[in-house]
């Protein structure tokens, strides 16, 4: 199996997290592989905002232990604010779509780059749907009308144990034609 595949199986969800702070070029690695996802028309519509000040990253850790989940976020090291931004799209394509057609799956394949990245350098990872939207924009000056794409929690283990991962069969999610 190539290394591409073992880094798929390694990547998981980490929701325990080492007191070891993450360093500022692994993050810009990770953002350098979500500016190189694919996007519909190369319209690349997403922007980052990356949070690893250790007085700031405890405040977005609150901002995303909110209804009671997620307390695993406190023990995170860094965070990535993952921004909808204005997709340009081709005239031929603009014709028969909204701009922002694309936006959502253009900003998942943007985070599952930055996931992949994060691994790759031994850093856990866990994409966050639920969050203080609100608290955020606060924290982060950003825009209150911004779109969010998704939170990703960033920092080392403190296990290095991989959990086996529960996924459908294979015959269960495809057909072949």
């Amino acid at each position: 199996m190539s290394d591409f595949f073992e880094l798929c199986k390694r990547r998981q969800s980490c929701r325990s997290f080492a007191d070891k702070p993450v360093e500022h070029e692994k993050l810009v690695k990770c953002i350098e592989a979500a500016r190189l996802a694919p996007s519909g028309c190369n319209a690349q519509p997403w922007s980052f905002v990356v949070v690893e000040d250790p007085a700031i990253v405890p405040e977005v850790a609150k901002a995303a232990m909110q209804l009671g989940v997620n307390e695993y976020m406190a023990g995170a090291k860094a965070f990535i604010v993952v921004l909808e931004e204005h997709a340009v799209l081709i005239p031929a394509v603009r014709k028969v779509f909204d701009s922002q057609t694309f936006a959502k799956g253009d900003m998942g394949a943007a985070i599952m780059c930055i996931t992949l990245a994060a691994e790759e350098q031994g850093i856990g990872s866990c994409v966050l749907g639920l969050y203080d939207r609100e608290r955020l924009c606060e924290l982060l000056d950003i825009p209150a009308d911004k779109r969010f794409g998704g939170l990703i929690a960033l920092g080392y283990p403190s296990k290095d144990r991989i959990r086996e991962k529960a996924r459908k069969p294979l015959e269960d999610i495809v057909r072949f034609v």
